[in-house]
């Protein structure tokens, strides 16, 4: 490959990953939280993710910021791929862990938002977004495992833990030790860090389960 080419290639994946950054940056809890006149991170967690927008607002409204936060994923994988081949025909065609690019700049623009002073959500639900759009194979693993540990536990962090502890061993199996498994890895691990508050909780025995009203609304019923 000519050293210009390769230059081409990585400028191309720099600007791709810095589009989808801005696209997971739209901080969807906050705004829907600022819409009902309530900001989420002034109660309950104080985080603008699904789960604490579901407890403070109900749980049609943290339903639709999973959902909003999901797409945040899929858009920054299918959507700046798409902007990138209109823009450069063909120039990242041979590149196939693109999209996992993208992906991990929109998890970083949801997990630091530049407009909310760099301090976002978890990155589970934009995670989530990423994997199904860019590996398939490895969302399928992982949500699986959320399913399973949020049925047994009723407990949405132990379960997105969990999650991300098997996305990084079901991504080196399916994907090897290269680009897409390594991501797979590296994504899992940041899932793990943002829930370090979280991780102290559980072992105190202090987390919430779901659908567990928080102390603000026992304290107002």
């Amino acid at each position: 490959m000519m050293e210009s080419g390769l230059g081409a290639i990585i400028g191309w994946l720099a600007g791709g990953a810095a589009c989808a950054f801005l696209v997971g940056s739209v901080p969807w809890g906050y705004v829907v939280g600022r819409a009902k006149g309530v900001d989420v991170r002034r109660h309950g967690s104080g985080n603008i993710g699904a789960t604490n927008v579901g407890r403070v607002l109900g749980k049609g409204w943290g339903g639709l910021v999973l959902l909003l936060d999901a797409l945040k994923g899929v858009g920054g994988v299918l959507g700046v791929d798409w902007l990138v081949g209109r823009m450069a025909p063909g120039i990242l065609d041979g590149v196939e862990w693109r999209g996992i690019v993208f992906g991990v700049g929109a998890v970083l623009g949801h997990n630091f938002c530049p407009w909310l002073g760099w301090r976002g959500g978890k990155g589970i639900a934009t995670s989530a977004g990423v994997l199904l759009a860019a590996l398939p194979g490895a969302f399928l693993w992982a949500f699986g495992t959320w399913l399973v540990v949020f049925a047994a536990s009723r407990i949405v962090s132990l379960a997105s833990i969990g999650a991300a502890v098997v996305l990084g061993a079901a991504g080196m199996w399916r994907y090897g030790p290269g680009a897409l498994g390594w991501s797979c890895v590296a994504l899992g691990v940041l899932a793990v860090v943002r829930h370090r508050a979280n991780i102290g909780r559980l072992l105190r025995g202090e987390e919430p389960r779901a659908f567990q009203k928080n102390r603000e609304q026992e304290g107002a019923a």
